[in-house]
């Protein structure tokens, strides 16, 4: 009986596809939009369908926020778009309001911090851990228009910054 030799190849582990990271979805605009404080990492749960969905990358978070009710946090509004290809047994629901997956201590935690301080829930990233779908909320109070048009302004001041760095540069 012959065996095959041993190699190098047979050791590393199957190439995967990590064009896209872990990442499947971000919410950029909501870094304008709110003030973050803390930002907590959540299960989801989820149907078939969705997952299958979300390793296609086809959702969207720009529009969810989190709420909390009788004691559970749940995502409304976020979107994963069905596959064209999904079971004809099942309905997919794009926006159907998902249930979130944290302790008990950081649910009562969050819970003190929504109803007496005035914060929001806004989902920031959606991602791949461990090959759990995982999403990423923020404790978030909601910017004002100065505040916005200030942050806006430090971002260019520190644009500006770096592009009179690398011209110092080239010249040196």
């Amino acid at each position: 009986m012959h065996l095959p030799r041993y190699t190098e190849a047979m050791n590393k582990k199957k190439d995967k596809d990590d064009s896209r990271g872990g990442t499947i979805a971000l919410n950029k605009r909501a870094k304008h939009e709110y003030r973050f404080d803390e930002r907590i990492e959540a299960g989801i749960m989820l149907q078939g369908w969705e997952v299958k969905s979300l390793r296609a990358g086809r959702a969207n978070i720009t529009d969810g926020y989190a709420i909390i009710k009788n004691g559970e946090i749940f995502l409304f509004g976020a979107q994963i778009i069905p596959l064209s290809a999904a079971s004809t047994h099942v309905v997919p629901e794009e926006r159907r309001t998902r249930k979130l997956l944290m302790h008990r201590a950081e649910i009562d935690r969050l819970v003190g911090q929504v109803e007496r301080k005035g914060y929001t829930l806004i989902p920031t990233a959606l991602y791949w851990k461990n090959n759990n779908a995982k999403l990423e909320i923020g404790l978030a109070q909601g910017k004002k228009e100065h505040d916005k048009r200030a942050a806006e302004k430090d971002r260019e001041w520190q644009i500006e910054k770096q592009r009179t760095m690398r011209a110092k540069n080239r010249d040196a």
